[in-house]
């Protein structure tokens, strides 16, 4: 019983120091790595000193409830309630939905445009999100601003003359349409509107919905066209890289350069603009901090692992071994150790 609960409490000390390891290489000393359910690593942060610059800046709404909840982190001083942040670029937010209504009796009964518009670093990701358009007698109309003050306008319609048209899982055009995000979008604005007021619909869909939003998050069928009504937001992910200036320019300054474990890498992002960091090889952490890339132990890691016999972790990296009698590359997919004399202690000694 005493070894067992030994055991025990040595287990609690390593979970314990791990996850003091896991906050040290999160965020800057004394920042704090998390908000809500959200975690917080840098370049975010929730205060000056704590993030790279404004762009990363993360507001909280800590708002006393009874029973209390959870604070949400934002985006900046932005509407744009953060989900999620990745190290490999991304970033998940909440995204409100442009919406237009009629009553049934012909009356307009809500009228909502909506508008992003991310700070400098930051781009609406053109590859997981889509422009979606709900309704059967619907169209969306959105004007994009694009890097280097390039303006860009595009729409999508979507009709139907009955429900029975719909067919579900379908964004198509029969009462859901969805078109591509132009590349290097930091800001858009999203009007919803109607071609006919619903009148000829009025029965089965009184709004029309348009919102740019995560692709896979968003699944069409019938009951979208009334219960998108009490939808308030949908998932959004948001590219991220530091600065403007790419990685051969950024080296030069070490204020901009934002790679600053010895261990990492940089590396030009999808949309072109800035640059992004990622540890190398045989180590893992946050690249964005000084001695944030720790060297991966792979001897003590079952999947990496591939040793036969015996591990030998370095910096990076890690060697497999054959024990005295031995000889092979030691890995559980190659040679593995074959017992008895090298070919090149048999050579040498001509037995």
């Amino acid at each position: 019983m005493g070894l067992h609960l030994h055991l025990l409490q040595a287990q609690l000390l390593v979970s314990i120091l791990l996850i003091l390891f896991s906050r040290s290489v999160s965020a800057k000393p004394n920042c704090m790595d998390r908000r809500g359910n959200v975690n917080i690593p840098f370049p975010f942060g929730t205060r000056e000193g704590c993030y790279f610059n404004e762009s990363f800046s993360v507001t909280c709404n800590d708002t006393n409830y009874d029973p209390p909840i959870p604070p949400k982190p934002f985006l900046t001083n932005s509407a744009l309630q953060i989900t999620s942040i990745s190290l490999e670029g991304h970033l998940r937010v909440l995204q409100s939905i442009s919406k237009y209504c009629y009553s049934r009796n012909g009356i307009e009964v809500i009228n909502l445009t909506r508008s992003i518009e991310l700070p400098s670093g930051l781009m609406i990701n053109d590859t997981a999100n889509k422009l979606i358009v709900v309704g059967c007698d619907s169209y969306a109309l959105v004007s994009w601003k694009l890097r280097e003050n390039r303006t860009y306008s595009t729409g999508c319609m979507s009709l139907c003359d009955n429900k029975d048209e719909l067919v579900d899982d379908s964004c198509s055009g029969l009462g859901c349409c969805m078109i591509p995000i132009p590349k290097q979008t930091w800001a858009a604005r999203v009007t919803s509107d109607s071609f006919d007021n619903f009148t000829r619909v009025s029965d089965f869909s009184i709004c029309s919905y348009g919102f740019i939003a995560e692709e896979s998050a968003f699944t069409f069928n019938a009951s979208r066209l009334s219960t998108l009504r009490n939808v308030e937001v949908f998932p959004m992910v948001i590219d991220w890289a530091v600065g403007e200036e790419n990685c051969e320019k950024a080296r030069n300054n070490s204020s901009s350069y934002a790679c600053k474990s010895k261990n990492s890498k940089c590396y030009k992002p999808h949309h072109g603009h800035g640059h992004r960091c990622h540890c190398q090889e045989g180590y893992e952490g946050n690249p964005y901090l000084d001695g944030g890339c720790k060297d991966i132990d792979e001897c003590n890691n079952q999947t990496l692992n591939i040793c036969e016999k015996d591990c030998k972790n370095t910096a990076g990296g890690f060697k497999c071994l054959c024990p005295k009698g031995y000889h092979g590359d030691g890995k559980k997919d190659g040679r593995g150790c074959i017992r008895g004399q090298s070919l090149v202690l048999k050579v040498a000694t001509g037995y």
